[in-house]
């Protein structure tokens, strides 16, 4: 027990790190796909830096960091939960070995869960990140609609006067582009995490080390969040919509409008921040995730030899 309980703290320090340094892109990223104004990611981060200090890289932050180690802790649960069944369906035996098909569905059922929990959490993060400046120094209203100005005085806020405001469906604004985000997402991120453990685990190995897991991670989620940016983008343009103004009537319209108006590149803003801070982030969420089941497994095999 004494075991378990180190390793499940591992893990958490693991995802916390992840989420720590995820949060070093994560306002550029929100900044340069829905904002205005930013021609790149270095011009973005002189912009936040002068505007707005050290402190702006970090706004937002609090909700998800207090949010996402369940957040994570779900996908990767339903993840692996749904790879048992579909092998005891298959095969008889829940331990054993998925072929790709199962890894696929796993990921995609994973994604689909997924979007009930990252919604709002999403949308509090990235409605605080708009906020150009914070609401103690404004001196305004809260109804004040004027682009600039802070709405929210922080996450609680932001959620009481969005439900306020717009219902639960305020909530969960921008739930279709995550899901159309994070189901192929999610495919893309654990099925070349399972094909590059393989081929750099060696042979003879039952399991990878901790290097492969750390690299095999890091690279899916290099992949898995460059290819998810134009989803993305949308995501992040429906959730920051309405904070001033509502300009977007749905995903379609989203979609349509930002073509139209800024192109085909508009649809890559930030993969490069996306694929550079999807490396040690997923590295950390895969090494606590598989040093966590080994954990449980020994522990297991030593309470029932």
């Amino acid at each position: 027990m004494e075991r378990t309980t180190s390793l499940s703290n591992f893990h958490i320090d693991q995802d916390l790190h992840g989420i720590l340094i995820a949060f070093y892109g994560c306002l550029l990223q929100t900044r340069l796909q829905a904002g205005q104004g930013y021609g790149n990611t270095l011009n973005c981060v002189l912009t936040v830096y002068r505007n707005e200090s050290v402190v702006g890289f970090f706004k937002g932050m609090s909700f998800p960091l207090a949010s996402m180690a369940v957040y994570s802790s779900v996908v990767f649960g339903v993840f692996s939960n749904t790879q048992r069944l579909l092998s005891q369906l298959r095969h008889g035996d829940p331990d054993s070995t998925p072929v790709l098909a199962d890894v696929a569905l796993a990921s995609m059922v994973a994604g689909f869960i997924s979007v009930g929990i990252g919604t709002p959490v999403d949308l509090v993060k990235i409605r605080l990140q708009m906020q150009t400046q914070p609401y103690i120094q404004a001196n305004i209203k809260l109804k004040s609609t004027v682009p600039g100005f802070p709405v929210y005085r922080g996450p609680i806020h932001c959620i009481r006067t969005v439900l306020q405001k717009e219902g639960i469906a305020g909530i969960y604004r921008g739930a279709g582009a995550m899901l159309l985000r994070d189901v192929p997402g999610y495919c893309l991120y654990f099925i070349p995490y399972t094909i590059f453990c393989g081929w750099i685990t060696p042979d003879g190995c039952i399991s990878p080390n901790p290097s492969s897991i750390w690299l095999a991670g890091g690279v899916a989620g290099a992949i898995s969040w460059g290819t998810a940016t134009p989803m993305d983008v949308v995501k992040s343009r429906l959730q920051a919509d309405g904070v001033y103004l509502s300009k977007y009537k749905g995903t379609l319209d989203c979609i349509l409008q930002s073509y139209q108006n800024e192109g085909l590149k508009v649809f890559f803003r930030g993969i490069t921040v996306n694929a550079v801070r999807g490396f040690p982030m997923c590295s950390a969420m895969f090494l606590g995730y598989e040093l966590s089941l080994k954990a449980m497994k020994r522990d297991q095999t030593e309470t029932n030899p």
